[in-house]
């Protein structure tokens, strides 16, 4: 499914363990830049309910993300390896 320039679509959350996870889960592209949007339900101190809501950089996992420490490692230290002196 192709998303259009700021909309979204969203989902309830049927993995919601706690109170600190959404209720509702979705995607959003946001002036071209694609957003992952949580809601929570909530109530006021005067029983109305409302949304309220989270905005965040899509989901990568750490190897996908370059989480790899030792690549990393190998990476940086090869960076360097053409200013020895000998």
């Amino acid at each position: 499914m192709e998303q259009k320039n700021n909309t979204g679509a969203i989902f309830k959350n049927n993995y919601k363990k706690t109170d600190a996870q959404p209720d509702y889960k979705g995607k959003a592209l946001i002036d071209g830049v694609e957003k992952e949007v949580a809601l929570w339900l909530n109530e006021s101190k005067n029983g109305v309910k409302y949304f309220s809501a989270a905005f965040s950089k899509p989901y990568q996992a750490e190897v996908e993300a370059g989480g790899d420490e030792d690549a990393k490692y190998d990476a940086k230290m090869s960076e360097g390896a053409d200013d020895l002196p000998f």
